[in-house]
């Protein structure tokens, strides 16, 4: 994982020096914040996929492009108006757009044409050009038309583009809203994984600006100047007093100085070994490897040659973080940094460079962390084994003890402790969806609360330190497909009236047809007709395990 960051951000820096002197890109980005973004890829989370790569791609966009971020889905659960401008397009917006995405809740439905609208709009399309890039692991769930909205914007756009990138949607998925890009001039690209949807975003957040028109002729050359010293300006950097010099994985920024004596115009930024011919002048020189930095100010006189020394006052961290004691390295794993003066975030097998000091390093796999305080010396490299200490839990719903196993994307699971607080809730540990759910689970005593449709069960497990836990959930229902022609709603009651003689209503949905996952019992489903008097009611018993298929006519 380490080494997949570190080459996506070397073709990143490459596409941004590429881009420099053009004009700078204005981009919404649309993230989809619905809950099906709690699905996981490879035993990780969608939407922690998509937060760690938005973080990873935006940290080499081009500083003047102005890039902004909106998300649907992420407030309320059932609302097609839940769209929101989180950060306006603006230039050095990338960390901002990281910790909004970081703060999302995923858990609403995905009004897709509806967001892209409002992007275009916010980037005044009409006047201006725009570009809005939509991230969807799913497809419209609110009766937008996105193939008609592609064909609107293009045609009252000054320059308009929308590209789509398609997160772990199938094929004939894709189909459905490529056409939001094709109409607008767009890529519509198709991500099954993490590297895919790097790749994806580099193509599109971080794309280079169009070729510049060929340059005018060069004219003629001038009289050749006296010779000078091919380098006056060659520094170096160590990690600590009498270290050797550091020569790969640096970098350094280089600026002029200003009348007040702080950072002004970068002159350049160079990486590894460094050598230079400077105008003479005032500058202030940054010297970095990883998150350790140092700067100094150089004065550079005509016909002088500088070799200056830049001390980092540094060390280095290797950490391998582990699920449980003896288990392999874990490259799910988030590796926490907290250093004077700064934190950071790595995934997986660690190395990095960091001021000396305190180092607080925070280790978490699934639900699962632990904290260790290490004393870092200047020039010291420390490399350490972190345990968090957690079991694994698998959880597949069944319809029946020993049955076929429940495999609907629709199947919601949430982990919760299973001690109950005083009030009676219980603690929300970790959610998932779809059969195989996977979770990392510090040792305790949990409850799988597992919904299907109308079909809802607690079950009950332990975890271990090491354990790797099976948990099968039995539903104890069946699916019932009801057809009502001509119907304008679908009922479903419980068959056993309460004391005043109503029957507990326990769903409905509209239209002609409805088929649910429903727990084994006896109910009544009523079709209601738009007349007074005409609706009509059968009753119906559900068997654990079995289809039943119903029709209620007129």
């Amino acid at each position: 994982m380490a080494g997949l960051l570190r080459s996506v951000a070397a073709a990143l820096l490459l596409l941004s020096m590429t881009s420099l002197g053009f004009a700078a890109n204005k981009v919404i980005i649309i993230l989809d914040a619905s809950g099906s973004m709690w699905a996981q890829i490879d035993g990780k989370p969608k939407l922690e996929i998509a937060r760690e790569s938005l973080r990873t791609v935006l940290q080499s966009v081009p500083a003047d492009d102005e890039i902004g971020f909106m998300a649907y889905g992420h407030r309320e659960k059932g609302s097609c108006e839940d769209i929101e401008l989180i950060v306006p397009p603006q230039a050095g917006s990338a960390s901002a757009i990281s910790a909004a995405a970081d703060s999302l809740k995923f858990l609403g439905k995905t009004p897709l044409t509806a967001a892209v609208k409002q992007a275009a709009e916010a980037l005044k399309y009409t006047e201006d050009k725009a570009t809005v890039v939509l991230i969807t692991d799913g497809l419209e769930t609110c009766e937008g038309d996105p193939c008609a909205l592609g064909k609107e914007l293009e045609a009252s756009g000054v320059d308009f583009t929308a590209d789509v990138v398609g997160f772990g949607l199938t094929a004939d998925e894709g189909k459905q809203i490529a056409c939001l890009a094709e109409n607008t001039g767009g890529k519509y690209i198709q991500a099954s994984d993490e590297k895919a949807l790097q790749e994806a975003l580099v193509e599109t957040v971080a794309a280079p600006a169009p070729a510049p028109e060929p340059a005018p002729a060069p004219a003629p050359a001038p009289a050749p100047e006296p010779a000078k010293p091919e380098f006056n300006f060659i520094p170096s950097v160590v990690m600590a007093e009498g270290g050797d010099p550091i020569t790969d994985g640096n970098a350094w920024e280089v600026y002029k100085t200003k009348p007040d004596g702080t950072r002004g115009e970068s002159v350049t930024t160079q990486y590894n070994s460094y050598e230079a011919n400077l105008e003479p002048g005032d500058y202030i020189v940054v010297a970095r490897a990883d998150e350790a930095l140092v700067e100094q100010k150089v004065k550079i006189e005509a016909g002088q040659v500088y070799k200056p020394l830049f001390t980092l006052n540094a060390g280095t961290m290797l950490i391998h973080p582990k699920a449980y004691q003896g288990a392999d390295i874990s490259d799910e794993a988030h590796v926490d940094f907290a250093f004077p003066g700064g934190s950071t975030t790595h995934y997986g097998d660690t190395k990095i460079i960091v001021p000396a000091g305190e180092q607080k390093i925070t280790v978490a796999v699934g639900s699962g962390s632990v904290t260790e305080t290490i004393q870092l010396a200047a020039g010291q490299t420390v490399e350490k084994d972190i345990v968090v200490g957690v079991g694994h839990a698998v959880v597949n719903a069944y319809y029946t003890a020993g049955g076929d196993k429940a495999d609907s994307s629709g199947i919601s699971i949430q982990i919760v402790k299973a001690k109950k607080k005083i009030d009676g809730s219980r603690e929300d540990v970790a959610h998932s969806y779809g059969p195989d759910s996977k979770f990392w689970l510090p040792p305790d005593d949990y409850v799988a609360v597992t919904a299907l449709d109308l079909a809802t069960v607690e079950q009950p497990f332990s975890v271990k330190a090491g354990d790797a836990q099976d948990v099968k959930v039995t539903l104890d229902a069946g699916v019932l497909a009801m057809s009502a022609p001509g119907a304008y709603s679908i009922e479903m009651l419980s068959s056993k009236k309460d004391i005043q003689g109503n029957r507990k209503a326990l769903g409905l949905s509209y239209g002609d047809t409805w088929q649910q996952t429903i727990p084994a019992g006896d109910y009544v489903v009523v079709r209601h007709m738009s007349g007074e008097g005409q609706d009509k009611e059968m009753p119906v018993t559900v068997k654990a395990g079995e289809r039943i298929e119903i029709t209620v006519q007129p």
